[in-house]
């Protein structure tokens, strides 16, 4: 690297190690800042020689890159921003922070892809998912979408690793003059995660029809924007590769979503050359990931922390939580979005005949939106009050992105 390079990485890692020996963080944000406002070029000066993955959705980021990291992991090293700083920022620190590394895996935010690309000229770029999010700061979907393709459509070469079971994902990895779906682009792998959200792809992008839904099936009944043949699959606890072969998934982490998310891991690791047979046992053991999906004994307690920040995150969190007593938490400060409107979108009807209470800035918003859905519940002003409410066993928490550091903070930052 260029002599301003090396003083800013050496920077960077310095001052990522004060944060954490100060007790301020983990350092995946200030060190990336500090080395980039010495040497603005420091992500592209890091990525040079190393072969990097950006995975990039609306949800299940965090939980899909260490998931990936760790099947890519057969191969060597791996630099991973695995905390979730996943703007330049952080990846920055991240590669600065892991040395020289031939493989790195990112999370990137759906709002940065466009800026990542561009600066790591990435081997692999996995689109998840499209949905909505804070409302107050993010895009719309249809607009999301938009970007992620002409980001594409200037890096053709790219490999691409898409959920075929999203339409507005469909769209965006596909050029603009591939106009048969049935036809799988160059460079593009195609993996089937299933999509429980639909609420934000009825309208087709390319001409504004209705999307048309019948099983796994959608369709665009104005255009010829269909649902392509995935190449991965989810299937009976395991995944099938694009010879057919299938293999049991055996994870730690709860839900079919999270097996999705294996699917998707594992096509990333095949883009660079790894096999299935040797990276499915690395994914058994990942557990938590910065505190998502963590379960730790407080008073008697079992206490499991669940992450969902938007309501396509809240319908998965419902489907990993056992039937047991069940804290909900909700702020609105800045890394959550202001607007609470969105917990209109959710129906907490999965929660009826369990234990519910509801804690956080904004628990009165929560608190009127259950009432409206028949959902009974307490509300209780801290975790500790939550905690001393419910009877020895196990307790669900389920936050969205604040409230949940709140709590893992109240648990010792539990990872």
């Amino acid at each position: 690297m260029p002599l301003r390079a090396k003083v800013a990485s050496s920077v960077s890692r310095t001052a990522a190690a004060l944060s954490r020996a100060a007790g301020r963080g983990d350092g995946s944000v200030i060190g990336g800042w500090i080395g980039l406002k010495i040497d603005p070029d420091l992500l592209a000066h890091l990525s040079a020689g190393r072969a990097i993955a950006l995975i990039s959705g609306t949800n299940g980021k965090t939980t899909t890159t260490r998931l990936a990291a760790a099947a890519v992991g057969v191969l060597g090293r791996v630099a991973t921003n695995s905390f979730g700083a996943n703007m330049p920022t952080g990846h920055t620190s991240a590669l600065a922070k892991a040395g020289s590394t031939p493989y790195a895996v990112l999370e990137v935010d759906e709002h940065y892809l466009a800026q990542v690309i561009e600066a790591t000229d990435p081997h692999v770029v996995a689109l998840l998912n499209l949905s909505r999010d804070q409302l107050d700061r993010a895009k719309e979907v249809a607009m999301m979408a938009q970007l992620w393709r002409a980001a594409l459509v200037r890096h053709p070469d790219i490999r691409i690793v898409a959920n075929a079971d999203d339409p507005m994902v469909v769209w965006a990895a596909t050029p603009p003059a591939a106009h048969d779906q049935r036809i799988t682009p160059p460079h593009v792998t195609w993996f089937s995660a299933g999509q429980r959200w639909h609420d934000d792809s009825w309208v087709c992008p390319e001409c504004g029809s209705t999307i048309q839904r019948s099983g796994e099936q959608w369709w665009c009944t104005g255009c010829p924007l269909r649902r392509p043949q995935p190449q991965w699959t989810v299937d009976d606890e395991g995944v099938l590769d694009p010879t057919g072969a299938w293999y049991k998934v055996k994870l730690q982490l709860p839900g079919k979503v999270n097996v999705g998310n294996a699917a998707t891991a594992l096509a990333v690791a095949a883009e660079f050359g790894v096999r299935p047979f040797d990276a499915v046992p690395r994914l058994g053991d990942v557990t938590s990931i910065a505190g998502r999906y963590a379960q730790v004994e407080r008073d008697g307690r079992l206490v499991r922390l669940l992450l969902a920040k938007n309501p396509a995150s809240w319908l998965e969190a419902f489907d990993m939580a056992d039937h047991a007593p069940t804290l909900l938490s909700i702020n609105a400060r800045d890394p959550d979005g202001l607007d609470t409107s969105w917990l209109f979108d959710v129906d907490f009807a999965p929660l009826r005949g369990r234990q519910v209470l509801i804690t956080g800035d904004r628990a009165y918003d929560l608190a009127v939106r259950l009432d409206v859905n028949g959902v009974p519940f307490q509300h209780v002003r801290t975790f500790d009050d939550a905690v001393r409410a419910v009877p020895p066993g196990r307790l669900e928490v389920i936050a969205n992105y604040t409230a949940f550091q709140d709590i893992r903070a109240e648990l010792d930052r539990v990872n």
